[in-house]
């Protein structure tokens, strides 16, 4: 499972299982990927609960 994140600041892509972990990186700074990181985590069971609505499992 993963999601990515698109912005006019640059583009990531998190795994989500079997631990949150970069995958990809194009633009976003350090910082920013903590930031995003630290929403996912906030967010973990919806994205998750989302992710196997929308892809079934």
């Amino acid at each position: 499972m993963h999601v990515h994140v698109i912005s006019s600041d640059g583009e990531a892509k998190f795994w989500l299982d079997p631990d949150i972990e970069l995958a990809k990186n194009y633009l976003y700074s350090r910082k920013e990927l903590k930031q995003i990181e630290t929403i996912i985590e906030v967010h973990y069971d919806e994205l998750i609960c989302a992710w196997r609505q929308h892809f079934g499992s």
